[in-house]
């Protein structure tokens, strides 16, 4: 009897089913990303929006910020919590309608405050270097009556103002060292030097940097930059070694423990408040180096607090939206053919910037201590109004961009069709 051996069923070889590939990243997502977001940055009204958006929110943090970061000192000093706040509101609500009605000037008109805002500024830094008011250790506040304002907030602005100006009516001659250097290097080198009477050798720095970044923008040669940086090289080695205090915070900032119960003790628990932060702090107002710990903690250390508060992921929003600020600036400054909107633009930038990473340094104990504000974010109206009327000026700048204001002018004639639709 014959057996059949069982044969293996057979199987179709389309219906076999093949390993798994190896997972791939899809590529084309993140080009079609990348592509979204550089449509919407190529988009006319993409600096304007930029500008108010990165400000307007810069500006929200500072109150929620300085609200907290001085409510114990407002409440041991004032026997209210709210005191400095409503400073500071106040100086916003005075400082919105001056961005407003800056940002509505016409560049000419801009222009022809260039030499009433050089003058205003030199003679204001004048009489802070003579009659002005001693608070830590500087000369640099102007009182009027109950009034008291820091002079060298506002001159940052009209220098700024003065030299674009300057270098816009030289454009065609900017070859020349004589005109790159006259009469824009000695002039902002008078309002350094009243500033440095008055021993506020951080502003100084900052009128320094920002001469730097004119005369880098204009086409100067390296070796002016070399001669300049050597001088306040010099003035700076020869002014910390006249202060005690203040040589002594340059040589400890590295390791302010070293010094801790004197000239440490500021940046050490600066670094406390960022250390206990972690990546999303501890919620706001729920910061303990505010309690009286933390010198200037609403002032120059504000950003200690912050990073106390809103952690890691809170100091790098922040550190964001000045860089966003800077994007859209120097975008306006690369797109348009008026020099003096290209000057203006980058001098606001190099302020700002600048100043936002000495800040920031000074609280990471990478700079030394020299007492500059964070700007929109610190308490103080004599930096704040100048900030808002500096960035009132760049959005005006964005909403002049000739696609920008075809842009505008479509949306406003589209609206008031609809509007005369709906009567």
């Amino acid at each position: 009897m014959a057996t059949t051996t069982p044969q293996a069923p057979t199987q179709d070889p389309s219906q076999t089913s093949a390993p798994p590939s190896p997972r791939r990243p899809n590529l084309s997502s993140v080009t079609g990303s990348w592509a979204a977001l550089r449509d919407a940055l190529d988009r006319p009204l993409s600096s304007y929006y930029l500008l108010l958006g990165a400000s307007g929110l810069l500006l929200t943090v500072g109150l929620i910020m300085v609200l907290s970061s001085s409510s114990v000192y407002s409440f041991r000093y004032y026997d209210d919590s709210y005191a400095v706040v409503k400073r500071q509101l106040m100086w916003v609500v005075i400082g919105l309608p001056c961005a407003f009605i800056a940002s509505r000037l016409s560049i000419t008109w801009v222009r022809r405050l260039a030499w009433p805002a050089y003058v205003v500024s030199l003679t204001l830094l004048l009489l802070t270097a003579f009659l002005g008011v001693e608070r830590n250790g500087n000369q640099n506040w102007l009182a009027v009556g109950p009034l008291a304002i820091q002079p060298s907030e506002i001159a940052k602005l009209g220098l700024i103002l003065w030299a674009a100006n300057v270098y816009a009516r030289k454009e065609r001659r900017l070859g020349s060292v004589h005109h790159v250097m006259i009469p824009v290097v000695p002039g902002m080198l008078l309002a350094t030097g009243l500033v440095v009477a008055g021993r506020d050798l951080g502003t100084a720095l900052v009128l320094f940097a920002i001469l730097l970044g004119m005369l880098w923008v204009v086409g100067a040669p390296a070796r002016l930059f070399i001669v300049c940086l050597a001088i306040i090289g010099a003035v700076a080695v020869f002014l910390a070694a006249m202060d005690n205090e203040r040589l002594s915070r340059i040589t400890t900032f590295a390791d302010p423990f070293k010094d801790y119960h004197n000239t440490g003790w500021q940046p050490a628990h600066g670094l406390y408040a960022l250390s206990t932060g972690g990546w999303f702090g501890q919620g706001i107002g729920a910061s303990t180096q505010k309690w009286g710990d933390l010198p200037e903690a609403h002032t120059d250390f504000i950003f200690a607090v912050l990073g106390e508060e809103l952690g890691l992921v809170g100091t790098l929003l922040i550190v964001g939206l000045f860089f966003t600020i800077a994007f859209a600036a120097l975008r306006i400054a690369m797109r348009t053919a008026d020099p003096f909107v290209r000057y203006m633009s980058f001098g606001i930038v190099v302020w700002l910037i600048g100043q936002m990473m000495i800040n920031v340094g000074m609280v990471l104990a990478v700079l030394p201590v020299i007492g500059i504000p964070l700007p929109l974010v610190s308490y103080g109206g004599s930096a704040l109004l100048p900030s808002l009327v500096a960035l009132g000026i760049l959005v005006g700048f964005a909403r002049r961009e000739p696609e920008a204001a075809q842009a505008l002018a479509a949306r406003r004639r589209n609206r008031s069709a609809g509007l005369s639709a709906g009567r």
